[in-house]
């Protein structure tokens, strides 16, 4: 599986991202920069977190605009599959690629912990090594992971089985919300499901030695899928 990691001004988990996919592959994958026009043959793109711009302006809303970004949208509506992380996610709503919004967290608060998250759909690319309601562990580092949609939107999302993850207790109920999302949501699908936002970091926990491995296995997911 070829994959690659956009790099952005202020990107900062673009090597982690990077070291996941390498263990999950046994290859390296291409770290393509923001000003690039084009990027090379690949299976998946993957925007990375960090603070892309500084989060000027609003969260992702800059990176969107970046130069490879016109690619990415076109790639990803033929069909490359997109996993969109942290700043990833905001970058993918700001371009269209996903529905809603991502508001400042409630409490205005920075937010820098392991969360719990209930898988709500299992199969497919990304989740295909997930059963529906596992309950999985994460790590989250956001200040704007606040996810807002309308109600015909949720509404929308619901219907066509798009809410990939919501936040929820170590037993799988509501309860922990670590930034005031609508409905719990820490992460959706595209009508397709082959785009994937999700505010959590599944690379952060995908080796022991990291303190846990509940993100590996969508690493693997994607690896079976896509080979």
């Amino acid at each position: 599986m070829k994959s690659s990691v956009i790099v952005f001004p202020g990107s900062n988990c673009d090597r982690d991202i990077q070291v996941a996919l390498r263990a999950a592959t046994g290859r390296e994958p291409a770290m393509v920069w923001h000003d690039d026009s084009e990027l090379p043959d690949t299976d998946l793109i993957a925007l990375p977190g960090g603070f892309s711009y500084g989060d000027y302006l609003r969260s992702g809303a800059i990176a969107a605009h970046s130069k490879i970004m016109q690619d990415i949208v076109k790639r990803a509506h033929a069909g490359t599959p997109v996993l969109a992380i942290c700043n990833g996610f905001q970058v993918a709503v700001e371009a269209g690629l996903l529905p809603g919004a991502l508001l400042p967290n409630a409490g205005l608060n920075f937010v820098c912990r392991d969360v719990h998250l209930r898988t709500e759909q299992a199969g497919g690319l990304f989740a295909g090594h997930y059963q529906k309601d596992q309950v999985v562990r994460f790590a989250v580092a956001h200040h704007d992971g606040n996810y807002y949609i309308d109600d015909d939107g949720l509404a929308a999302l619901e219907d066509n089985d798009q809410v990939a993850f919501r936040y929820c207790t170590p037993g799988g109920e509501a309860g922990d919300n670590p930034n005031g999302s609508r409905d719990d949501i820490a992460g959706i699908y595209n009508e397709s499901k082959t785009v994937l936002g999700l505010m959590p970091h599944p690379e952060r926990l995908a080796d022991p030695w990291l303190g846990g491995d509940d993100g590996k296995a969508m690493f693997e997911s994607l690896v079976e899928a896509l080979g």
